[in-house]
């Protein structure tokens, strides 16, 4: 038995009193016989015996009714029989990620979890800390009314969210109640893709879990959307892959339907053109099914001239490959990005190392020259594979280290072996051999236009700025120049250029602006795993929260959430004790006064 304000046992010492006072009472001078006195003192004998009972049973109940209030200021727990609780810290962490918003047995699996939590909160007491978690990490606090309030107004994130960062602000919610008891309730629809990855470890914190059961349905949605090429000039396309079976689709861009068909082979491929220049967002949409959080993906596209290319005349692999995609339209000749020898470094380009050793120390000049944070090290040789996007199945035969200066910031796309390959920051994509036949065999393959391409177009693109995909509220990096973001109803939010900031948590399309001018933007878009609404077996469900199995009904769950293994708080019992003992010392003392008026 623990209490929960142990200094108020202190009070028990006025217990003493009533026995301080009961010994002086007892305290007699000399005796002197008075002779009207004798009958009464001769009652007083006859009634002797029955006078002391009663005063001991007074002296007693005194005692135990000042030792019942003192212990119910103490506000004890223990395991002791009867009702309630005792007073828990208990967070609730509720799954309202975007799989959330399937429906199971007419209704989302959300509203199935919000009606779990709130047989929760109605088994609460008023000695309770109560607080709801959810997968945006957002920790509401406050009574079970005002829990109950915040659960009306929740709604699916577009997103997965963060599992293990929830559990950790529960724990953290519970430990700040400095309770006895504390236990972090788990509410979740068992989806296998979102806990196939989770490690949670319960520690000190005891959970309760319940998982929405009913079969998870069929479900039809946008597994991912890519723009051909990524630039539109003006023309352009949409390849958007599918899951499920025959629907209909539309594309809208900037507010007007743009394409619409019925894909039988899960791809979407719509080709559109005569759109006004700029950034605009857009969106494919399918036919609803009873889960909507993938029906609808967004995206960006800038309208504008191709990028304008310059090869190294120097290299004439780089120059055949300008070259063809200046014929396919994929590109214009022009003066807007390098593609050539680090020996002529400048930005924004892509920029190969040099492919005699002598020239690494006048290409290190001229990378610090054109800012550019890396430099050329040691002569590596090969063969060896690379490893990165469009670069598979090609092999290096002779690189350079890459040795990144301080503040360098720069994304590995390619590797060879475990060294760097192929490095791209802010302007610029450095690669670690020469741009010929004798370093890589890159060159004289099918894919190295295609990987120019994909370079020029994702990574140096344009003036205009980028697209970036990213998850609910994940972190993204403000890029240079900008000011403000805009959200799709219009408004624009002031950022500071280069700061780290958490993307909006609602899917949609939000432009970074310079000024007045749209400068690239972000689109959030729910993550591909959460289109995948199968369950987990329920003991695997357990083993990855690190929780019991599951309890099978909500009432069972709000029981269970309390339980505290039979534990109860005895402040509410003792205080009715001391109020019998009240009544019973009012009693004992009319009871002794009317038989003294009686003798």
């Amino acid at each position: 038995m623990n209490f929960l304000t142990p200094w108020a046992l202190l009070l028990s010492v006025a217990a003493a009193v009533p026995l301080l006072l009961h010994l002086l009472r007892r305290r007699t001078g000399d005796r002197v016989e008075f002779p009207a006195l004798r009958y009464l003192l001769r009652a007083e004998r006859e009634h002797a015996r029955e006078v002391r009972l009663r005063n001991l049973l007074l002296l007693l109940v005194r005692i135990a009714m000042v030792l019942a209030v003192a212990g119910a200021l103490a506000r004890p727990v223990g395991p002791f029989p009867g009702v309630g609780h005792p007073p828990t810290a208990l967070a609730i962490v509720l799954d309202n990620s975007a799989s959330s918003a399937a429906v199971v047995g007419g209704s989302t699996i959300l509203e199935a979890e919000k009606r779990a939590a709130r047989d929760v909160l109605a088994a609460a007491s008023d000695a309770d800390r109560l607080s709801l978690v959810t997968m945006d990490g957002e920790v509401r606090s406050g009574s079970p009314d005002a829990l109950r309030t915040a659960l009306d107004a929740l709604r699916p994130m577009d997103g997965a969210g963060d599992l293990a960062a929830a559990l950790r602000r529960a724990e953290a919610a519970v430990a700040a109640a400095a309770l006895p008891e504390s236990r972090v309730v788990v509410l979740s629809d068992g989806q296998r893709s979102a806990l196939a990855a989770t490690v949670a470890d319960s520690g000190s914190v005891p959970r309760s879990l319940y998982v929405v059961p009913g079969a998870r349905p069929a479900n039809r949605g946008i597994a991912s959307v890519r723009l051909e090429p990524p630039y539109w000039n003006p023309r352009g396309a949409l390849r958007a892959q599918l899951i499920g079976d025959s629907v209909a689709w539309r594309v809208e861009v900037a507010g007007r339907s743009v394409a619409r068909g019925r894909s039988t082979d899960g791809v979407v491929l719509a080709r559109v053109q005569d759109l006004p220049r700029g950034w605009h967002a857009g969106s494919v949409e399918l036919d609803a099914d009873d889960y909507r959080g993938d029906d609808r993906r967004y995206f960006a596209v800038h309208v504008g001239d191709a990028p304008g290319l310059t090869a190294d005349a120097a290299s004439p692999f780089l120059r055949e490959a300008v070259a063809t995609l200046v014929t396919s339209s994929r590109a214009r000749a022009g003066g807007q990005v390098f593609i050539g020898s680090a020996l002529r470094a400048r930005r924004p380009a892509v920029l190969f190392a040099p492919a005699d050793p002598l020239e690494i120390t006048a290409a290190n000049r001229a990378l610090a020259r054109a800012g550019v944070p890396w430099q050329f090290g040691l002569k590596r040789q090969g063969p060896a594979p690379l490893r990165g996007a469009s670069v598979d199945g090609a092999t290096a035969t002779q690189w350079f280290s890459l040795t990144p200066l301080d503040g360098a910031r720069a994304d590995t796309i390619a590797r060879v072996g475990s060294d760097a390959w192929a490095v791209a920051g802010e302007d610029y994509v450095l690669v670690a051999s020469a741009a010929d036949a004798g370093a890589t065999d890159l060159t004289v393959r099918a894919a190295f236009v295609p990987w120019i391409d994909l370079l020029v177009s994702e990574r140096l693109g344009a003036a205009e700025g980028r697209a970036l995909e990213v998850a609910a509220a994940a972190r993204v990096t403000v890029p240079t120049g900008v000011d403000a973001l805009e959200f799709p109803d219009g408004e624009s939010r002031p950022v500071a250029a280069t700061a780290q900031i958490a993307a909006p948590s609602v899917a949609g399309v939000y432009f970074w602006r310079r000024g007045a001018a749209r400068v690239g933007a972000i689109v959030v878009n729910a993550e591909a795993r959460e289109s995948e609404l199968a369950m987990m077996p329920a003991d695997s469900v357990a083993a990855a929260l690190d929780a019991p199995r599951g309890e099978s009904t909500p009432e069972s769950l709000a029981r269970a959430a309390f339980a505290a293994g039979g534990r109860r708080a005895l402040d509410t019992p003792l205080l009715l004790l001391a109020l019998v003992l009240v009544v019973a010392e009012s009693w004992l003392a009319r009871r002794g006064h009317a038989a003294r008026s009686a003798d």
